[in-house]
């Protein structure tokens, strides 16, 4: 490794969140004041799930407070129970919302290319336990959709998408919410749309709308009925009103990461080891991320050797999706957790970096994120 390099006199951190103008923030919040209505479906909340419903081009869209609560709600509305079968190669929030639904998570392995999970590999894990396939489009990458829907349909099961990463994305013109029976996207601030913390599930049936809305309000029907046990997973007017402000601000932020991702590319073309995720030709992405696979052996230096030579230059990498969730003290016990079941998801963990990537950094940063990055190279 060549240690010629001069350290970024400020942290370079692999996201900063997207902030919008303060006074735009303060006028929405002048209006929330002057209305005295700070949660439970006020106007801010409502407005904004009918704008998200255009962009998303989704029929049917429930706001939540956060993506983890979101998530929760959708495996209680569709009744799931048993077993599901997901994907170990995620963040920790979709395994536990199983755990929390007292439904046994089941690890398929993932697809070493798009790393998400491996649609050739689910068919093997059903069992009659099995009611559903949580599948993950892992950094917004979209699953095979079409094959997975085939499995499901074939065998009378629910589909989930965790599709935290996906704001935005389509597939083949379609927004990406419309796939499977539900689809959960992230609000968090490291999101590329945000409401500080907030989320979202999608659908198409119609009947969900109800009982989705009424899971995510305590049950609660009207004054005197309470016809279910649901949740606190409301979003306030204060996320709502965030986020009605950064939806001027997605467009130009979606471009300033493409430009920056393609410098990336550019700059890391052709290099003995380093590898990057897999997008078809019909997916519009909303690139919130970039991430490198480094192959040690063509490399000459490993991952994590790299994660800890970026530090001392004050570059801050993460290894996303590290450890597998599969790995988990709270789930390694499990049969499909065992190494033979996940060698693609094995090896892919340990190889993955996710690399510097929001609007405000420049493309002299990235070009110098890219020439260290080259001196690590064995």
């Amino acid at each position: 490794m060549n240690n010629f390099f001069e350290p970024f006199d400020e942290p370079i951190y692999v996201t900063r969140p997207l902030l919008p103008n303060l006074n735009d923030v303060v006028e929405q919040l002048k209006q929330i004041w002057n209305s005295k209505w700070l949660t439970n479906n006020g106007p801010k909340h409502n407005c904004l799930e009918e704008k998200l419903k255009n962009i998303l081009k989704v029929p049917y869209l429930s706001l939540f407070n956060n993506g983890t609560i979101a998530l929760i709600v959708a495996c209680q509305s569709l009744r799931l129970s048993g077993e599901v079968i997901t994907t170990p190669f995620t963040f920790a929030a979709t395994p536990h919302v199983l755990t929390w639904n007292n439904i046994k998570p089941i690890f398929c392995d993932i697809d070493p290319l798009t790393m998400n999970i491996d649609s050739n590999k689910i068919e093997s894990m059903i069992t009659p336990q099995t009611t559903a396939i949580l599948a993950v489009h892992v950094f917004g990458v979209p699953c095979d959709v079409f094959k997975i829907q085939e499995i499901a349909d074939r065998y009378g099961l629910k589909v989930i998408y965790d599709a935290a990463h996906a704001f935005n994305v389509e597939v083949n013109g379609v927004g990406i919410g419309n796939f499977g029976d539900i689809s959960m996207m992230s609000f968090h601030a490291t999101k590329l749309f945000h409401t500080i913390e907030g989320g979202s599930l999608t659908y198409a049936d119609k009947n969900l709308k109800q009982r989705i809305d009424l899971l995510k309000n305590f049950g609660i029907k009207n004054e005197e009925e309470v016809v279910m046990p649901g949740i606190n997973g409301k979003m306030n007017e204060m996320q709502a009103a965030v986020g009605l402000v950064l939806l001027n601000y997605i467009k130009e932020e979606r471009k300033k990461r493409q430009v920056l991702i393609n410098k990336y590319k550019e700059c890391l073309h052709g290099i003995d080891g380093i590898y990057f995720q897999e997008v078809s030709d019909n997916v519009r992405s909303n690139y919130q991320y970039f991430v490198i696979k480094i192959n040690q052996d063509e490399f000459g230096a490993s991952r994590d050797a790299v994660y800890t030579g970026f530090k001392k230059y004050n570059v801050f990498t993460r290894k996303y999706f590290y450890p597998l969730c599969s790995d988990f003290t709270c789930y390694r016990q499990l049969p499909s957790s065992a190494t033979a079941n996940l060698l693609a998801a094995k090896l892919i963990s340990q190889q993955v970096l996710s690399m510097p990537l929001y609007g405000e950094l420049s493309i002299q940063d990235v070009e110098r994120i890219c020439d260290m990055l080259k001196g690590f190279k064995g």
